[in-house]
């Protein structure tokens, strides 16, 4: 009977799929389920600070074994983040002829819990569609859906991908999991069980509802921030940034604080971030942005360490690319007070269909000769 099992799904695994021939497709149930479909290969990130084990057997939601996944938050590889796609065939992206057609399906679920409870992970299905320098793969994932930031409990609950109007003709990447060292700066265990594919009738699109205030920034572990800081620019290696400072924030428990040394570590003489929509998203990523019809301003708090910084732009779009912003819109130069000071960037009459880089400073070392320290606090686009 075992060998039986085993030959079923090596057939399955060459035969596009569909509802019709059965009511899930399995990523993993459990170590020795034949029915898995996916390897768990493609680490990402600080891939250093993650250790995998998919034969745990500490208190599994079914079956025999679960999946357990250590972040140690160390920056390994100096990112900030980790995670793990699921691929088929294994290390693929987007470069071998594989994954599955499931058309048919319309929604993944999966049971995840959290060691101590409060972790907060990310999770995708799909989106395998462009090599590291931005150029195009010859077999890119059909879809891009991303879920989350979700906070997890002690106890496993279910949660589902709605995938409903998607196209999974070609699913190379079929489950992905991300850590960020902002939501889980100590670290954090995650258990998963029962990943699969399914099909519920009458599901219906998700809408992408934007309500405003839009956060860029509230708190450091708030599941409200929609943009990650990942867009380091020209002299990156003289920035250092602390999401979750905690002198004199203007409000709530945190701040960011960002020093610029002026060193001028790579040639360029200036520095900056961009907050983006996903991580180190420069335009190369097919529905990724938000559609912020409606926000007629974007407000922020910000303070020098000793008064006099200069910051020569804060801006909202602006980054080119295939699938860039609809608009740019910058105020600046600013300069920085001791005491906090809201300012606002007007967004009015502004195309904001599509935004990526939702956030975005820049200074250099001709106005801030000897570097400059300066803080930032709720950053968001208000009606």
């Amino acid at each position: 009977m075992r060998r039986l099992w085993g030959l079923i799904g090596v057939i399955l695994l060459f035969t596009p799929i569909s509802s019709a021939q059965e009511k899930f497709f399995d990523i993993y149930t459990d170590k020795v389920s034949p029915k898995n479909h996916y390897a768990p290969s493609g680490w990402i990130g600080d891939y250093g600070d993650l250790s995998f084990n998919d034969q745990c057997a500490e208190d599994p939601f079914s079956g025999a074994t679960c999946i357990k996944i250590t972040y140690s938050a160390k920056k390994s590889q100096g990112q900030g983040w980790a995670g793990i796609y699921w691929q088929n065939p294994p290390n693929n992206w987007g470069t071998k002829k594989g994954g599955f057609d499931l058309t048919g399906f319309n929604k993944l679920i999966f049971w995840a819990r959290g060691k101590n409870g409060g972790e907060i992970v990310k999770f995708k299905v799909g989106g395998i569609i462009k090599s590291a320098d931005g150029s195009k793969v010859p077999y890119p994932d059909s879809l891009d859906v991303e879920y989350g930031p979700v906070k997890l409990t002690k106890e496993w609950q279910q949660h589902s991908i709605n995938l409903a109007g998607k196209d999974l003709s070609y699913v190379n990447g079929g489950f992905c999991i991300i850590f960020d060292i902002n939501y889980n700066p100590q670290g954090a265990v995650v258990y998963l069980d029962d990943i699969r594919f399914t099909y519920e009738p009458g599901l219906k699109p998700e809408v992408k509802k934007i309500n405003f205030p839009f956060y860029v920034y509230a708190d450091a572990s708030s599941l409200d921030n929609h943009f990650i800081p990942s867009g380091w620019m020209g002299d990156w290696g003289d920035i250092t940034l602390d999401l979750r400072c905690k002198d004199n924030p203007y409000s709530g428990d945190t701040c960011i604080k960002i020093v610029y040394s002026g060193k001028g570590s790579q040639g360029a003489r200036w520095a900056g971030i961009y907050w983006q929509n996903p991580p180190n998203n420069w335009g190369t990523q097919p529905d990724a942005g938000f559609d912020l019809t409606g926000a007629t301003k974007l407000v922020f708090w910000a303070r020098g360490e000793k008064g006099g910084e200069r910051i020569e732009e804060f801006k909202v779009g602006g980054i080119k690319g295939e699938y860039g912003d609809s608009d740019s819109i910058s105020i600046g130069p600013v300069i920085l007070s001791k005491e906090w000071k809201k300012y606002e960037i007007d967004l009015r009459g502004r195309d904001l269909s599509y935004i990526i880089g939702g956030f975005c400073w820049a200074t250099n070392v001709d106005v801030n000769p000897k570097g400059c320290t300066f803080y930032l606090d709720e950053i968001k686009y208000e009606k």
